[in-house]
């Protein structure tokens, strides 16, 4: 299976690192080395010079992107100025690497990513976005929890995403891999003593989030790319919102709550401690209970005056 471009002939595949935490987060630093040690693969990586956890699928549209070359042992590396996106898309262009990759690998990140939480994460975007333009792709995520993780356990992680990307890899060079999806791969906390890989679907979990007023940009803690507060916020009082200009506010994000999906999806198993593949696609279809409501229910608008639909 070929992409947009043909890629390059050598004997070792060519892979290309990206993620959303930033060029120098251990997670990516992590996977780089496991793939330089193994030494089977052309390793690049085009990554966010910053953090940009939680840009999503945004791109960079109306101004140019600064890439810095970086040294990073056994790669080829550049750091961007843009979205995890935008480093897919311009290390896949053949505007900075002499040929397309044969996988695209977005991660390791510093937080699962399972249910909604893909929607929101760039990691995944990095992923989809190679997807998109016929290249493929794996997102992974390490279900990191702070007073438990340890920075030590993104190399576990890494070293345990291995057998998938060799596998992936093998695929593809006997043009057997599909290209109608990509795959979002959660590692679970203990990964030290992971239950094995496990496919699953994407649920519907999601952190309920909420706004507080604050008076400064250091009130209020800070959202980490956990989708967590690097302090508990809970007790802090609330601002007396009567003392602040109302032409001019401060609000943070904060987490109120966690919905969880308790059914046999990609977060459920992955709590339970399996390395979680799902596959992901770029449609976002509703499921088909909802297209037969909305089936007889578009035609009746023109059954009827626009005031009685009020």
């Amino acid at each position: 299976m070929d992409g947009v471009i043909d890629r390059s002939s050598d004997e070792r595949p060519t892979v290309l690192v990206t993620n959303d935490d930033g060029i120098d987060a251990p997670g990516l630093r992590a996977l780089v080395r496991a793939l330089v040690s193994a030494d089977r693969f052309h390793v690049r990586v085009c990554a966010p010079d910053s953090e940009k956890s939680a840009v999503s699928h945004s791109i960079t549209w109306r101004h140019p992107i600064a890439v810095k070359r970086v040294d990073i042992d056994g790669a080829e590396a550049f750091a961007v100025s843009g979205t995890p996106a935008d480093c897919t898309s311009l290390g896949i262009s053949n505007a900075i690497f002499s040929s397309i990759p044969d996988l695209v690998l977005s991660g390791i990140n510093k937080g699962s990513n399972c249910g909604y939480h893909t929607v929101y994460s760039g990691t995944v975007a990095g992923a989809r976005e190679a997807f998109f333009n016929g290249v493929p792709s794996v997102s992974m995520s390490y279900d990191w929890v702070g007073g438990k993780s340890k920075v030590d356990d993104f190399t576990l992680a890494a070293e345990a995403c291995l057998p998938i990307i060799g596998a992936i890899l093998h695929r593809i060079r006997n043009h057997s891999y599909p290209n109608g999806c990509f795959l979002n791969v959660d590692l679970p906390t203990d990964i030290a003593n992971h239950k094995g890989y496990k496919l699953t679907d994407q649920g519907r979990n999601f952190f309920v989030m909420g706004w507080r007023l604050v008076s400064s940009e250091k009130q209020g803690g800070q959202m980490l790319s956990t989708m967590t507060m690097d302090k508990d916020v809970a007790d802090l009082p609330d601002m007396d919102a009567s003392t602040i200009s109302a032409e001019h506010r401060l609000f943070k994000r904060e987490v109120r709550k966690s919905q969880v999906d308790d059914s046999d999806m990609d977060h459920h198993s992955l709590q339970e401690g399996y390395i979680t593949v799902t596959p992901l696609g770029g449609l976002s279809p509703a499921e088909k209970e909802f297209q037969a409501f909305f089936k007889d229910w578009l035609p009746s608008l023109s059954e009827r005056p626009c005031s009685s639909a009020l």
